[in-house]
């Protein structure tokens, strides 16, 4: 069993800029994930003079290791929305979500990235029957508080989409898609380079300065001035910005793949080739790729991804996997891996300025279409324009815990046992 990212070996990461950095850029963006790449590629079409700045190889994090899944809404329902923010903002909030979707496609096919982008919907699975309840309620919602339908499935009517009965019902939402998380990042990075933009690797950011009215972003293979900074570092946010850091919780989330089903087989799985999720706090999640392999994910453990926790991963995933598909009892696993998220504390995703540094991160597992749209929208903003972003007007919370938490999450585990009691109990 390979402990790496089966994505991985579906395509070819471009290398980094083989000179060390030197000189000026109108905007430094720290990290090449999703984020990090759709502002350096909107800027650079923009024809601002950018740099990117990686601590690995390009599109090392999380925005090449997850699930795939372009998914509808954000991690807090449409009911949690309108209690905090009103229904204007809710609604806002929502659509945003729904552009971001929109957004990916639009990059994939204008940048002719090959990355396997498929409008498959996604389907939410009740791990409990005490939890359908919740799914007619989440779906009234939706049309009454953001105007989405999606369409609710019984027991009997779930065969149609998942191959197990382990579950009591779901929710059906056409709109959200699938993609190779690894070739999308991979074709940002080319298309931004393509457009202008200068890409280090190997470049962890170790100290930001200010210089007058500018920035001296000082890395480890060199040195370079920027009018303005954007971090993107999301659940890999370090000591080089601290304040953000201590704003963010990174949670580990990890995977596995099949060997390639049988045709009849992977077919049976999901006929429809959805993605789909289920309703635990340790939720599952998976998909077929596009070989027949079923990729199959979840929070094995809450810690960040080590290589212990990915070794230990492996087990506990082919037991639950194996749980909700006997048939899947003789399937060899061929690789596993994990990633790591980041969770602000009000789990929703943020963009702004703190210090003097703007940034964009918190996706809490909607990364995929959200950080696309977050990193054009925050590029769009320092280009000069007037950009229609409703996350602008969330402040970044800081932590309840003041001063007892600095970014690292040593209340993980308490969590994790406290969820794992959440779902034993329905």
């Amino acid at each position: 069993m390979k402990e790496t990212p089966y994505w991985w070996e579906t395509v070819s990461f471009p290398a980094g800029e083989a000179e060390p950095p030197a000189g000026s850029v109108d905007v430094a963006v720290i990290g090449s994930g999703i984020t990090g790449l759709s502002a350096a590629l909107e800027l650079a079409r923009r024809g601002r003079r950018v740099a990117l700045f990686e601590a690995h190889t390009l599109g090392w994090g999380a925005s090449s290791r997850n699930g795939g899944q372009v998914l509808t809404g954000l991690h807090l329902g449409p009911d949690v929305l309108l209690k905090r923010y009103g229904p204007d903002l809710a609604r806002r909030l929502f659509a945003a979500s729904l552009t971001a979707i929109d957004l990916v496609e639009g990059l994939i096919e204008n940048e002719a990235i090959a990355c396997d982008f498929e409008r498959a919907g996604h389907l939410e699975v009740a791990a409990r029957s005490s939890h359908f309840p919740g799914f007619i309620e989440a779906a009234a919602d939706l049309e009454r508080v953001v105007g989405h339908r999606v369409r609710l499935l019984t027991r009997d009517q779930l065969g149609a989409e998942v191959g197990t009965d382990a579950y009591f019902g779901g929710m059906l939402d056409e709109i959200s898609a699938t993609i190779n998380p690894a070739r999308y990042t991979a074709g940002l990075a080319e298309a931004a380079r393509r457009h202008g933009a200068r890409l280090y690797d190997q470049a962890e950011v170790d100290r930001l300065t200010r210089e007058g009215a500018r920035w001296r972003v000082i890395t480890r293979r060199g040195a370079m001035l920027a009018d303005q900074v954007i971090v993107a570092t999301s659940g890999y946010t370090g000591p080089a910005t601290p304040e953000l850091q201590r704003r963010l919780v990174p949670i580990g989330s990890y995977m596995i793949a099949t060997e390639p089903l049988a045709g009849e087989l992977a077919q049976n799985l999901i006929p429809n080739r959805r993605a789909i999720f289920d309703s635990n706090k340790f939720l599952h999640y998976y998909r077929l790729s596009t070989d027949g392999r079923l990729l199959f994910g979840g929070r094995a453990g809450f810690v960040p991804e080590t290589p212990q926790s990915v070794s230990e991963s492996a087990g506990i995933l082919k037991r639950d996997l194996v749980r909700l598909f006997p048939q899947l009892a003789e399937a060899a696993v061929t690789h596993v891996w994990g990633g790591t998220l980041d969770f602000a504390f009000d789990e929703l995703a943020h963009v702004g300025q703190l210090d003097g540094l703007h940034f964009a991160l918190g996706y809490a597992g909607h990364g995929v279409a959200l950080a696309t749209f977050l990193g054009s929208r925050l590029a769009g903003q320092l280009a000069g324009d007037m950009v229609e972003n409703p996350f602008t007007e969330i402040p970044l919370p800081r932590a309840p815990l003041g001063a007892l938490y600095t970014g690292r999450p040593w209340f993980l585990p308490v969590l994790s046992t406290y969820f794992k009691l959440l779902d034993r109990v329905g």
